[in-house]
């Protein structure tokens, strides 16, 4: 930051200290101490206690407010004590996602190949949720126009909860084509959030999905694509941590080619992987694949009658083992322990 901008230095003296090559806070700081600086003055511009004194000054406005531990860890319970639950519902896909399944204001990144249930699994949390808490509302963010909301209402009668009659209500859709738009909601979410405004708070966020909007803009010729999927999900887990937000980022597959399989995956015959490259998991909290899987030894009509089994897999976590996997069944939308 430049000496010009603090409004308590003198003109005189940030002119002197500008001719003397000192020109920002870091160089205040760190290009010499105190006493050469004051002694590359001319004479009478500033005293040596006074340039302490401004100096002093500088280094309180641009330092970070102090706190103390305690302080900061009665602040750190009252922000667990405040989150809701955010779990699936399922016994070995909570203990897969560790405490809190999908909350503790983490950014989830869910991946797989087409028709594999990403979706089925985003809409399966948020449904849940809103059912149980009257005072929690969502944001879903559909890039692709394939959000139906008669399947969403058919959905909802298949979770038991005291809200289940205002959840449609509370589930926000909002279409989003490219990655400005995208940025735009964000910061007003991030405005709304940040007031005490009345009404059902939004706990969860799904983008739905989050390759068409960055996907286009990766380039193996420039940065600039990736410098935007940075920011962007810098902004989002930003936002997440602030808020106590959960969000869920749904991300389409790329074949593996010209390797064999994804060594990210514990099973030899996953031939494929997220997309929008290998730096993107590392811009989340967790990153799950989810796949269908495919029982030859029962029939057609067996497997109907069961629903469709998937796997689910932790690819790398933050705060679980990598690595591992539980199994669940989809039946008509919703998800079953298997």
């Amino acid at each position: 930051m430049r000496l010009s901008l603090f409004p308590f230095l003198p003109g005189e003296l940030v002119s002197a200290l500008e001719r003397a090559g000192i020109k920002t806070d870091s160089e205040l700081m760190f290009a010499a101490s105190t006493v050469d600086i004051w002694r590359k003055l001319p004479p009478g511009t500033v005293t040596l206690d006074d340039l302490n004194d401004y100096r002093d000054q500088v280094v309180t406005k641009i330092s970070a407010t102090g706190i103390r531990g305690d302080v900061l860890f009665d602040l750190e319970l009252g922000t667990c004590e405040a989150q809701v639950d955010l779990t699936s519902g399922l016994k070995d896909l909570d203990a897969l996602l560790g405490d809190g399944g999908f909350g503790g204001s983490r950014v989830f990144e869910v991946s797989g190949e087409k028709a594999s249930g990403k979706t089925a699994l985003a809409m399966h949390v948020v449904l849940r949720h809103l059912v149980r808490n009257p005072s929690s509302a969502a944001l879903w963010m559909d890039t692709t126009g394939d959000f139906l909301p008669y399947q969403a209402s058919q959905l909802i009668d298949l979770h038991a909860g005291q809200a289940q009659s205002t959840a449609m209500h509370r589930l926000q859709i909002s279409l989003v084509f490219d990655i400005e738009s995208a940025h735009d909601i964000i910061d007003a979410l991030s405005s709304s959030l940040s007031t005490a405004s009345p009404g059902a708070r939004i706990r969860i966020l799904v983008i739905d999905s989050i390759t068409p909007l960055l996907g286009p803009a990766l380039s193996f010729v420039s940065s600039q694509g990736h410098a935007v999927m940075v920011t962007f999900m810098g902004q989002l887990r930003a936002l997440a941590r602030a808020y106590g937000l959960a969000a869920q980022v749904i991300n389409n597959a790329t074949s593996t080619a010209p390797a064999a399989r994804n060594q990210n995956s514990a099973f030899g015959g996953t031939a494929a992987k997220p997309a929008l490259g290998p730096s993107f998991t590392f811009l989340t909290d967790a990153t799950i694949w989810i796949a269908r899987f495919i029982d030859r030894k029962h029939d057609t009509e067996d497997a109907a009658d069961r629903g469709m089994l998937h796997i689910v897999e932790i690819f790398r976590s933050k705060s679980t083992r990598s690595r591992t996997w539980c199994a669940l069944q989809i039946r008509d939308g919703l998800l079953l322990d298997a």
